[in-house]
């Protein structure tokens, strides 16, 4: 269904095939076959809640863009672009996010604020997040290859409320950092109070 879409409201200066050609260059194989199951996947969430199905595509494919990019690309970008400094404490798991949407912009010219906030936020989510977000945010979490435990139980409840899905999500990736020691960016913890309490008893 995917291979069907036309771009044409000008989200990107390219094809989707152009922009797949560029994709399959800049990623590893393995990357590369997740970034085309995530796209699928929030084109299917973006028809069952109303999201523009093209940006839902473009978002979709580019999420993972800058994941495979080395550390010094990421530091020079931050320092270059006067980003928040305290980015230089974290890694790729943030970096391919928040600074890999100045590379798109820089690399892709893709300058919709609604695609370039649902990269920057599909690893962090966000206390408001627009619908695209969400639905980039999940598809990324849900895609068919994703086997972990909880992944079922998300996949239904996502069927069902994409917001009580966010909830799930950000609650059991802040377990999942916690339980493991990992540093927890400030932002995932902001998404965390925004969303997890409201939707609590739809998540349990």
């Amino acid at each position: 269904m995917s291979n069907e879409i036309i771009y044409t409201k000008n989200y990107i200066p390219m094809t989707r095939l152009e922009l797949i050609e560029r994709l399959r260059k800049a990623l590893k194989d393995g990357r590369f076959h997740h970034v085309l199951r995530v796209e699928a996947t929030a084109i299917d969430l973006a028809k069952k809640n109303g999201v523009d199905i093209e940006k839902a595509s473009i978002a979709g494919l580019i999420h993972d863009y800058a994941k495979q990019r080395p550390d010094s690309d990421f530091i020079n970008e931050i320092k270059q672009k006067g980003l928040n400094p305290d980015l230089l404490n974290y890694g790729n798991a943030i970096w391919h996010g928040i600074v890999g949407a100045e590379l798109i912009k820089d690399e892709l010219n893709v300058w919709d604020e609604d695609i370039l906030n649902a990269v920057r936020h599909h690893t962090t989510g966000a206390p408001v997040m627009t619908k695209l977000e969400q639905v980039i945010y999940m598809a990324d979490y849900i895609e068919p290859n994703r086997d972990f435990d909880g992944v079922k139980k998300a996949r239904v409840i996502t069927a069902a409320n994409l917001q009580a899905g966010v909830a799930y999500q950000t609650k059991h990736t802040l377990n999942y950092l916690i339980a493991n020691g990992k540093p927890i960016y400030p932002k995932t913890i902001d998404t965390y109070n925004a969303w997890v309490p409201q939707y609590e008893g739809e998540i349990d």
